[in-house]
């Protein structure tokens, strides 16, 4: 990523390494071409290997990318001046103030620029100033920071302001030679061994500054002639570019709460041209992505809401971003390809993207969302398949192999003529008497019930419920069965059929003509239907049992009650209480 190669370029920079630091910042700029800071950077390492031309273009790429920031003119100026245009440095520095009026660099630069100016032409240098110019080389940081004795002086803020001074004006070399540690890097720029002062070798430089009687011992000419310090600049600009990045993200956040309150207001072309104010403040948080891709929902933007969910995954995953964040951005990625689908497998795209998201993280709200658009998918499916007339053919061929006794194979053509047309009683009717005849009762049985749900009136279905319920042994459910299908057709013969033949059984086991074993499964079957277990649970019938075995009249007065005879009947049909 950018700012890893921009953070190594800044490591290096630091340690001199001004080469390695141009090649990282190169680096960086490839990833992000757009950020002004890493061309400022890179014209400062240019800059100090003394290649100005090259620094200067980074500079003007930096001014023109970032025309508001003052730093971008004081990288100007410095690479004007080291061009030795000293007018265009004056102009630049002077624009970087008109910015920046406090700023203690640019000012510093300003005064070295008019001072170049009007100084007078210069010749090549020689004596004292020969010399100084080596201090300007690439290699002079390679040697020093290579060397023991030299390496600590790096970190010697005192010191490392008289090396800049050198590298400015090699003249200034003369006025530090008296420092023991600048005789120290002479000698080891010369590879020579330099007598001290006053003629003696000179020792080696200790790892701290000279102490302050010696700095007091100078000549008052050479202090005199001594440079106010400068404050030292921050050539990555690490302060000024935390310092922009905290106040952009502030304001991307303000955006994004005004784009918030303008959503909540429906006002949705208000909430967008804020969330996009905020991404182009902060491409950072992936939030405001997001954001933007539920009001593309809300407008019917579908497919915009799809591209801003997939740069939020993009980005997100970029960043490492929260698996929360990532997985809104697919739910709501999800449900845009759920509203764009126009046919059952339209909708196989948007559950994948929510499977996705529940990956990331189990939100309740996606899972519900999965679910609904699954119910769409198979609804939509039976709609597609959905052909009456190709339903009809199916069911023919089911009748026919019915007769022919081929249960199973007539099973699979009302199936399919179900798949065709589910909303056909008659199908589920014969598709209950196959399953009769294979002695498969529940599927029977809940196909008979499908039957009379689709159509109430359709007499055959009471018919196929009342058969399966007596095969069933449930000879007081088939009664009822039967009974409510004569209040449609009294005269139906197959229903008062089934009435007689309820009857008889339900007669035969009053009278103890059925076995233990069959009387045994008859009371256990009883037991596990609901109705007979509230009415042995229901205390007032439990006192009416009691009075049966025991006070006969009291029972007598109980059966006058009409709801009380009915839950009776109800009993001794099941097995459970037989009358003698």
């Amino acid at each position: 990523m950018a700012d890893e190669a921009k953070a190594k370029g800044n490591a290096a920079f630091s340690a001199g390494r001004f080469e390695e630091a141009a090649r990282h910042f190169t680096d960086a700029i490839a990833l992000a071409p757009g950020n002004h800071v890493l061309y400022s950077n890179r014209s400062a390492a240019l800059a100090s290997l003394h290649r100005y031309s090259d620094a200067l273009a980074d500079a003007e790429k930096t001014v023109e990318l970032k025309p508001d920031w003052a730093k971008g003119y004081s990288r100007l100026g410095a690479a004007h001046l080291g061009l030795g245009d000293a007018s265009s440095a004056v102009a630049a520095y002077e624009k970087g103030l008109a910015l920046d009026p406090s700023n203690e660099g640019l000012k510093a630069g300003l005064e070295d620029a008019k001072k170049a100016a009007a100084a007078p032409p210069r010749r090549g240098p020689s004596g004292p100033d020969a010399i100084g110019k080596m201090f300007q080389g690439p290699e002079l940081w390679t040697k020093i920071a290579s060397d023991p004795a030299t390496r600590p002086f790096l970190e010697q803020p005192d010191f490392m302001q008289m090396l800049r001074e050198v590298q400015r004006n090699p003249s200034n070399l003369n006025m530090y030679l008296s420092d023991p540690r600048m005789m120290q890097v002479l000698s080891l720029m010369l590879n020579i061994k330099l007598q001290g002062p006053e003629g003696s070798d000179s020792e080696p430089s200790q790892s701290t500054p000279p102490p302050p009687q010696q700095q007091q011992t100078r000549p008052p000419e050479t202090k005199a002639r001594e440079p106010k310090p400068e404050p030292e600049p921050e050539p990555m600009d690490l302060i000024d570019e935390e310092k922009e990045r905290k106040e952009r993200k502030a304001a991307a956040q303000k955006e994004k709460e005004a784009g918030n309150a303008a959503y909540k207001k429906k006002d949705f072309e208000t909430a967008i041209q804020h969330y996009t104010n905020a991404l182009e403040l902060d491409d950072e948080d992936i939030s405001y992505l997001t954001n933007r891709a539920a009001v593309y929902i809300e407008m019917g933007k579908y497919d915009e809401c799809i591209k801003d969910c997939d740069k939020a995954v993009e980005r997100g995953r970029e960043l490492r971003a929260d698996f929360k964040m990532i997985a809104r951005a697919l739910t709501r990625k999800g449900t845009a390809l759920a509203k764009l689908a126009k046919c059952s497998k339209d909708y196989d795209v948007a559950i994948e993207t929510y499977q996705k998201a529940l990956t990331e993280h189990r939100n309740p709200d996606t899972l519900k969302k999965l679910n609904e658009v699954e119910r769409a998918k198979k609804e939509l499916e039976q709609q597609e398949y959905y052909d009456p007339k190709i339903a009809d053919e199916e069911r023919e061929k089911g009748n026919e192999l019915f007769k022919e006794q081929k249960y199973p194979d007539a099973i699979k053509h009302y199936t399919e003529a179900l798949r065709r047309n589910p909303k056909d009683p008659r199908v589920y009717s014969n598709r209950a008497a196959c399953y009769t005849k294979l002695g498969a009762m529940p599927e029977g049985l809940k196909d008979a019930e499908k039957c009379l749900e689709l159509d109430p009136n359709f007499t055959k279905g009471y018919t196929r419920k009342g058969a399966i319920q007596f095969f069933m042994k449930e000879y007081d459910k088939a009664m009822e069965t039967y009974q409510a299908g004569l209040k449609l057709d009294p005269n139906n013969q197959e229903l008062l059929d089934g009435v007689r033949r309820c009857i008889e059984q339900i007669n035969k086991a009053n009278r103890g003509e059925i076995s233990q074993d069959e009387l045994q499964e008859r009371q256990n079957k009883a037991m596990q239907d609901p109705e007979i277990q509230n009415i042995l649970t229901d205390p007032i019938m439990r006192q009416v049992l009691v009075d049966f075995q025991e006070n006969p009249r009291a029972a007598q007065e109980h059966l006058k009650n009409p709801g009380v005879m009915q839950k009776i009947q109800k009993l001794v049909s099941a097995g459970i209480v037989q009358m003698k």
